[in-house]
């Protein structure tokens, strides 16, 4: 349908013939995403158009049809300047009906308390989704939704959560999601004066069904139970998402510690649910790791001190079934083909590292799924499908953040002891790491662990005097190269391996590096210069 004639027919048109207009357009838009540029100002002119018309009080039905259009008007970022203005935002906001700045908490309650009909829930959930498109595309909309407080009105609706109809829940919590996104200074604002976090706790609570038998120790799924809802896992996705953006650099308090050991309750038990979906059960259980992620590791106890459910005796009687859940995940993560690893897997690999390093439980249970007494001393540390093998094989990966991320996380599981490590992955697997913190001479890291000490299995034992450290495997015997040549030969051979060393060190294409006591690498002639290197004390040759 020609915007001209839209345009020119709804100058003049009454609310059933503007309805019936916009219809027709809506029908033949719906599925528009790619609009042409020649009629950005005309489809501006109709935002307008259709702004002007839900300023009029006119019929819920008539409502609806105009925020359709502007939904899909919305989608075209370079059409928004009409609808991204004061009037805009507070006629999408009372058609939402949000509470903003510019209305009064009587206006806000009565919206509240109004029982509402299909028709006039079609019309707030049509207009969250044009807010959230607004939100989206418009810088200028979102410093709007700044200064009319539309964050506010957000959280205001977070109270009658346990009401909503399910779309309602979901745009709004979407909504709540984009602003904390795009507009990082309302982050404070959103957690001092709306307790937006501790708002959100509670929409987990109840989407979640989260029943308490102990201060931070939710009730286990009922093995019979049905799996979470497919609307439900929608809600809480999008509440994690908000709770992630809110908590990314919040301060700690006596009274955050209680608020955030319960996020870390109710997403244990997000953990041990199933969904309706394999593939969604693994999107929750991604959220639930980039929240943890964000959260104090001391509070992080949460996840294995179970007093009412009990635990596993030799680990102190701590419940580590959620632990367990993040290997698998972890371990799913690495097998997906084709996956993003930076996004996908090192958010897991750094909250099993933190919790590793500050709790003993933790570590020693992962350790043994991960890094059990070695037997396999034949093949490559790197060879094979067990964890270690896929996890070592991701120590050189060519992600510099994977790589790094891989590696500290065995290193922790090692205590931080260099021997260790390399006992595991081969010194060829570990150098990146060592090089990076400076333990090439060997040592430890600077976290301080119990004293308890690995056992070595009799196969390790019998087989390490011959175990190539480089590789961390023991090798067959190679045939000597040189075993067959003359003197003459083998010098020949020598003079010509240093003259290439010589010409690739004057290119500057390598340099010749040396480890100093600290183990730190540096160029060699400094590391040969040093009066503390190789100084026994003998003025023998």
């Amino acid at each position: 349908m020609d915007l001209n004639s839209i345009l020119s027919q709804l100058e003049n048109t009454n609310e059933e013939e503007t309805n019936n207009l916009l219809q027709q357009y809506n029908r033949e838009n719906s599925l528009t995403f790619n609009f042409e540029k020649k009629e950005e100002t005309l489809r501006s002119k109709l935002c307008q158009s259709v702004l002007t018309a839900l300023g009029r009080q006119v019929q819920p039905s008539c409502q609806r049809t105009c925020l359709e259009t502007l939904r899909i008007l919305s989608r075209d970022k370079h059409v928004l300047s009409p609808v991204a203005t004061r009037e805009g935002m507070l006629i999408l906001g009372r058609m939402a009906r949000l509470h903003t700045g510019e209305e009064g908490d009587d206006n806000q309650k009565n919206c509240q308390e109004d029982t509402q009909t299909e028709e006039e829930e079609r019309v707030v959930v049509e207009a969250l989704k044009c807010l959230c498109n607004v939100v989206f595309n418009s810088p200028a909309a979102q410093q709007v939704s700044v200064d009319v407080q539309l964050a506010h009105g957000l959280c205001k609706s977070l109270h009658t959560a346990s009401t909503w109809n399910h779309e309602v829940g979901l745009f709004t919590l979407r909504l709540l999601f984009l602003l904390s996104a795009l507009r990082p200074d309302l982050r404070g604002v959103l957690r001092r004066e709306c307790h937006a976090v501790k708002l959100l706790t509670e929409v987990l609570e109840h989407t979640l069904d989260v029943r308490w038998v102990g201060p931070y120790e939710a009730a286990p799924p009922d093995p019979q139970a049905l799996p979470l809802p497919a609307e439900d896992n929608e809600r809480a996705m999008e509440a994690l998402k908000a709770a992630f953006n809110l908590t990314l650099s919040c301060t700690r308090g006596e009274e955050d510690d209680h608020q955030f050991r319960l996020i870390v309750a109710i997403l244990r038990h997000l953990l041990m649910q199933k969904t309706e979906t394999e593939e969604k059960t693994e999107e929750a259980h991604s959220h639930a790791v980039n929240l943890l992620n964000n959260l104090p590791v001391p509070c992080l106890d949460v996840l294995i001190d179970l007093p009412v459910q009990g635990g596993q005796e030799k680990y102190g009687g701590k419940n580590l079934d959620a632990v367990q859940v993040l290997l698998d995940f972890m371990e799913k993560r690495i097998d997906k083909q084709g996956s993003n690893y930076k996004e996908g897997l090192t958010p897991v690999l750094s909250l099993m590292t933190e919790g590793s390093r500050h709790h003993r439980e933790i570590r020693r249970y992962i350790k043994a799924q991960v890094l059990p007494p070695l037997k396999d001393v034949k093949n490559r540390p790197e060879i094979g499908s067990t964890v270690r093998n896929k996890l070592v094989r991701l120590m050189t990966h060519v992600d510099m953040g994977v790589k790094q991320t891989a590696a500290e996380f065995l290193f922790v599981l090692c205590k931080e002891s260099v021997d260790n490590l390399l006992k595991y992955t081969g010194y060829g697997n570990a150098a990146g790491l060592l090089v990076a913190r400076g333990l090439l001479a060997g040592g430890r890291g600077e976290t301080q662990y119990s004293e308890d000490e690995d056992s070595d299995t009799e196969e390790y034992k019998t087989a390490k005097p011959f175990i190539n450290p480089i590789t961390g495997h023991v090798e067959e015997p190679m045939p000597n190269p040189i075993e067959e040549m003359t003197e003459e030969q083998k010098e020949y051979e020598a003079n010509i391996l240093a003259n290439m060393f010589d010409k690739l060190t004057r290119q500057n294409v390598i340099r010749p590096m040396g480890v100093r006591p600290d183990g730190t690498l540096a160029p060699l002639e400094e590391t040969l210069t040093d009066p503390h290197v190789n100084d026994s004390g003998s003025d023998s040759d």
